[in-house]
């Protein structure tokens, strides 16, 4: 038996990447075009974010916790738990982060935004902003395909920036709906790294940076 230290992260990789690659496009074009609800999705929540509307705090959550719940039955758990049985605990993870915003925003009504008026709001709507429509166009840059592209609300990449950028912008650090989506952005990170896919620095980036600023805010109300 070969010793551990002589294992590389690809050893553990469940899957070949042309398989998960795939697995993304025939996804795609199962569920075509719902893409383009949830774009459309993307940019109401882009336009809630600024809007002063007193209960736009209960419809976002409830918008992000119906795009974490679909992920985390139609991809995770109909697909990608086909290819890799660690996904089975993927869609259990997106489905508490779905009840964990609802439990936030609607039960509790403690999602409360300021968005324009600070810097960590506004880097908050960037986030959004660039999960809408920044990502998949940096993926095409990057060589990715059109067919296997991941879009907000049915992919679960775009989809964790999107929450991080929403959770950010809020008034309060609400540490308990960041965690899934934080380490989300780690794992896929290092799932895209192992498989040389040129944009895995991303996620781990945008992780690395919010947290830092969820700590600062913490820190300073503290």
């Amino acid at each position: 038996m070969s010793e551990w230290w002589t294992y590389r992260l690809s050893d553990f990789l469940l899957f070949a990447p042309r398989t998960y690659y795939r697995l993304f496009e025939l996804y795609n074009a199962d569920i075509w075009p719902l893409h383009v609800i949830t774009l459309g999705a993307g940019v109401a929540l882009l336009a809630l974010m600024r809007s002063r509307t007193p209960w736009r705090g209960r419809l976002i959550v409830a918008m992000l916790a119906a795009c974490w719940l679909w992920i985390a039955l139609a991809f995770h758990w109909q697909r990608y738990a086909t290819i890799n049985w660690v996904a089975t605990y993927f869609a259990a993870a997106f489905a508490i982060e779905a009840l964990v915003l609802l439990w936030i925003g609607l039960v509790r009504d403690r999602l409360a935004f300021d968005a324009n008026a600070s810097l960590r709001g506004r880097i908050g709507i960037a986030l959004l902003a660039f999960a809408v429509s920044a990502q998949p166009l940096l993926a095409l840059l990057l060589g990715a395909e059109w067919p296997r592209l991941e879009i907000i609300g049915v992919a679960p990449d775009p989809t964790a920036v999107a929450t991080l950028g929403v959770l950010l912008a809020a008034n309060r650090v609400h540490w308990i709906a960041l965690a899934i989506p934080l380490l989300w952005c780690l794992l896929s990170g290092a799932t895209l790294w192992v498989m040389d896919d040129r944009a895995a620095i991303m996620l781990p980036l945008i992780a690395v940076s919010v947290l830092l600023l969820a700590l600062r805010t913490s820190a300073r109300r503290g």
